[in-house]
């Protein structure tokens, strides 16, 4: 038998239809656990050391002052969160994305971050010392006084980054890295044999600080400058 519907039920019936599904809020009250959804979530000044949270979806997480040392954040997106003066120390972040991120004064100290983005990141004073950042991105990254003392920055790419006073002298270049129009305003290259990094150019070496064992790409010449005097903080 034929099912009749009155005129407004039939209305009522296609707009329901038509409706678009809502996507599925951020379960912010969820413990920590991989591919978790945290988008936008507020987890300022926790202890989260050691968390499980790969694939996770951080994008826009605030995790100021949390503490997620040794935590696994492997291709977990982290677009646009806020870590200032927060910890991932030792952390595993191979693949992950962390552009646009806020992580001013915070350490990534001895994280495994291979493959990882970190472009357009605001990273002023970040510690990065020892952390393994082969094929990591921090194109159009803020940098200023970022450390990396001993880190492996094998293929990375500093394109259009603001590298002024980064003290990059010890770090470890295997491969080459890429500086393409970065702004290098007394950054230290002290002993680096950056002779097959790509995008240098001598605007760039000029403004840098070098002494005569570091080795530049042909055609650039060791400015009359160099070696640049100690820097008192």
């Amino acid at each position: 038998m034929a099912t009749h519907r009155s005129p407004l039920g039939l209305l009522a019936f296609l707009l329901l239809a038509s409706a678009p599904i809502p996507t599925r809020a951020a379960d912010c009250g969820s413990t920590a656990s991989p591919k978790l959804d945290w988008q936008e979530c507020s987890k300022k000044n926790l202890m989260l050391q050691g968390s499980d949270l790969e694939g996770a979806n951080l994008a826009g997480t605030d995790f100021s002052l949390t503490d997620l040392a040794g935590a696994n954040v492997k291709s977990a997106n982290l677009e646009k969160a806020t870590l200032v003066r927060a910890s991932l120390e030792g952390a595993h972040a191979e693949g992950a994305n962390f552009a646009k991120i806020e992580a001013y004064r915070s350490s990534f100290a001895n994280v495994a971050a291979d493959g990882a983005s970190f472009a357009g990141a605001e990273l002023q004073r970040a510690n990065f010392a020892g952390a393994r950042l082969t094929g990591a991105s921090f194109e159009k990254a803020e940098l200023g006084r970022a450390d990396f003392d001993k880190a492996v920055l094998t293929g990375v790419k500093f394109s259009f980054a603001n590298l002024s006073r980064v003290d990059l002298s010890k770090a470890t270049f295997e491969g080459p890295p890429t500086f393409d129009r970065a702004f290098m305003f007394l950054t230290r290259i002290e002993g680096l044999d950056l002779s097959s990094a790509a995008g240098l150019e001598q605007a760039q070496i000029d403004l840098a600080c070098g002494d005569a064992s570091t080795k530049l790409p042909s055609g650039l010449l060791t400015p009359a400058t160099w070696p640049c005097p100690a820097e008192h903080e």
